[in-house]
């Protein structure tokens, strides 16, 4: 798909500085431009490339002084943030590529099922019985949905996502690829025999509207009623989350990190990677958890820093590296004042 740029200066509220009919048709860094495409200039550390770059367009902030001309065959848009507007690009590029209509031969949709306007269901997926499928909702090869599911508008699930029986997705939601969501929960009871019989899962997962969830993520159904995911939470690729947690609106969390059952997480919280977190407690609004942290108790104390493994709170972790991170001196020390200690006791006993 090719544009002009002065439809683009158009779209995103610029003026055109050279060619208005200079045409594109990809997007590129602009250390790495190349004819046909598209870049922009907002850190001052890649100023010197808009003299050398090979962009047929480039989108600079208004106020940018040019040192020296550009190439002729670059033409610039002005615009108030060069990084907002190309951003603003970005998300319609995304949107333009994902842009698929209707059922692609080989994919199988349950008589039952209730599909959306303008719906896309690609090859080899599968969507079983009693389903409904919101408007403009996208399903890419190869996604399993189970009987029972509710996906709201304008979600899209990416190739090889399993959604299982009974769960409810939102408006808004991106799934990537391996995602699965409402598979068991690690539900085992152990009995007389010495070993553990299986406790059934017969919850949901209810994801909320506006969630991304990350490649291979899982998030198991809960024993009974819900795990929840509220509105507006981003989850990385390969998070763990148990059976029965819920994570409150806006809270983020990086990858690698794995929630325990039952626990609740508040909203607008951070989590960074390689977060462990039992099972059971209860983690305060706006709390950040620095990666690698191991949190085994409830955090009460709302915008709480913490790290560590048991983690605590920042200020004290950092004043108790600086001596962790010192003990082999302070160990030598010790023993340099034992050795004197007892070479004074020797001293008053003659």
């Amino acid at each position: 798909m090719e544009f002009s740029a002065i439809q683009i200066a158009q779209l995103l509220g610029g003026t055109v500085e050279g060619n208005p009919e200079a045409k594109v048709h990809q997007l590129s860094k602009i250390e790495e431009g190349v004819p046909g495409g598209i870049s922009f200039l907002a850190n001052p550390q890649y100023a010197p490339y808009i003299y050398t770059t090979d962009a047929s367009v480039v989108i600079v902030n208004k106020d940018f002084a040019l040192e020296k001309a550009v190439k002729n065959t670059c033409t610039l848009i002005r615009v108030e943030n060069a990084y907002q507007a190309f951003t603003k690009l970005l998300e319609i590029y995304s949107q333009l590529q994902r842009d698929k209509k209707g059922i692609e031969q080989g994919a199988f949709i349950e008589q039952s099922t209730i599909l959306g306007n303008d719906v896309y269901v690609g090859a080899t997926a599968y969507i079983g019985k009693n389903c409904k499928i919101g408007n403009q909702v996208k399903i890419y090869p190869q996604v399993y949905i189970g009987d029972n599911v509710e996906i709201g508008d304008n979600t899209t699930l990416f190739s090889g996502v399993k959604i299982y029986s009974d769960c409810k997705i939102g408006k808004e939601c991106m799934i990537h690829s391996g995602v699965v969501i409402g598979s068991d929960g690690f539900g085992f009871a152990p009995n007389a025999d010495n070993n553990y019989k299986k406790v059934p899962q017969i919850g949901n997962v209810i994801i909320e509207d506006n969630v991304e969830i990350g490649a291979n993520t899982t998030i198991d159904r809960a024993t009974l009623g819900s795990t929840i995911i509220r509105k507006g939470v981003k989850l990385d690729n390969l998070i763990q989350i148990a059976h029965n947690v819920e994570i409150g609106e806006n809270t983020v969390i990086a990858s690698q990190t794995g929630v325990a059952g039952s626990t609740k997480i508040g909203k607008d919280c951070m989590i960074g990677g390689q977060v462990g977190i039992v099972g059971h407690i209860s983690i305060a609004n706006k709390v950040k958890i620095a990666a690698q942290s191991g949190i085994g108790s409830s955090i009460t104390e709302e915008g709480l820093i913490v790290q560590g493994s048991p983690a605590f709170a920042i200020g004290e972790y950092k004043r108790s590296y600086v001596v962790f991170k010192n003990l082999p001196d302070i160990n030598s020390k010790i023993k340099e004042l034992e050795k004197l200690i007892k070479e004074l006791k020797e001293l008053q006993k003659q």
